[in-house]
């Protein structure tokens, strides 16, 4: 039996499995694209009101939940802040999808054209399209403000789209989808939430679902050949990447617009076990692939420890 130390000594195709065939994967992904895709502007009632008391996320995916400050808060402050989490959450998503996009098409621009694999990265892209439209819809349906990261983060993501290998690419792709899939899948079903937003998480989690399989598949594939240089590379922009998302996951001006001190209420959030927790429990499905592939050793490692997704 292989265990995990083992497969660190192994060559990469060895510890990454039989790989499956790129355009049978690609033609899978598009047959279930043409049987599953959604268009957010017919298919969600975007002029019905939003329900009184119902809230805009699980009040346990809120930064603060469980903290002294979430307890002292009355329940209609409580509400603002999922207010404000879920635009920041949602203006964190176009930033990301915005960077995805870029990222596959450079990753096709030197594949075949009428593979299957180049037409299901074109599908994929249309789909992160149509998110983003949804989410800027959302984020004004709601009335909140946008929230922008800041000028670093901003700027380090156009460094990434520019120097960032085949591989690294796949990575950030999986870091910013699987985390926030994770928090949709328990938003969808829950009955607290409002009717929008429960359909708005219900089209993403249909559609990232492929996007999270194609992703995976290719990342192993790349990582199987990738040179030493290009595979440590990977490990590091990967965990900075980690770094950076965590930091950026919930911007802090949404503690000072729903009335809070920003101070008191960045403090508490990083002090707070159940958020460690939930962020932890968004990245473990990914940390245990990367981990699987290689991608989670050494200094890239540390990284991610750091970024507090990893335990």
């Amino acid at each position: 039996m292989t265990t995990a130390s083992d497969r660190h000594s192994l060559r990469p195709q060895d510890a990454l499995g039989p790989l499956k065939d790129r355009e049978r994967v690609a033609e899978r992904l598009l047959e279930s694209s043409a049987r599953h895709s959604f268009d957010p502007d017919t298919e969600l009632d975007w002029d019905a009101p939003l329900e009184p008391g119902k809230w805009l996320l699980p009040p346990e995916l809120i930064s603060l939940y469980g903290t002294p400050l979430w307890r002292r808060m009355p329940e209609e402050q409580r509400m603002e802040l999922a207010r404000h989490e879920l635009a920041s959450l949602g203006s964190l998503g176009i930033w990301f999808e915005i960077i995805l996009m870029q990222l596959l098409v450079r990753h096709i621009y030197d594949k075949p054209v009428t593979s299957a694999h180049v037409r299901y990265a074109l599908t994929e892209i249309a789909d992160e399209c149509r998110h983003s439209k949804m989410f800027a819809r959302m984020i004004h349906k709601v009335g909140g403000p946008t929230y922008p990261v800041g000028p670093l983060h901003h700027n380090l993501a156009r460094v990434l789209k520019t120097v960032s290998t085949t591989p690294g690419s796949f990575t950030c792709t999986l870091l910013g989808e699987e985390i926030l899939d994770h928090m949709q899948r328990l938003t969808f079903p829950d009955e607290r939430v409002q009717p929008l937003v429960r359909g708005i998480t219900r089209i993403h989690v249909v559609e990232e679902a492929r996007h999270v399989r194609y992703a995976r598949e290719e990342l192993r594939r790349q990582m199987a050949t990738a040179p030493r240089w290009e595979a440590e590379l990977t490990r590091i922009s990967a965990g900075e990447a980690a770094r950076v998302f965590s930091l950026a996951f919930v911007n802090p001006a949404v503690y000072t617009n729903a009335g809070l001190d920003r101070r008191e209420a960045v403090a508490q959030v990083r002090a707070s076990g159940h958020r460690r927790e939930v962020m932890r429990a968004g990245a473990e499905r990914l940390t245990d692939f990367l981990d699987d592939i290689g991608l989670m050793r050494g200094v890239g490692r540390r990284l991610w420890k750091s970024s507090g997704l990893l335990a």
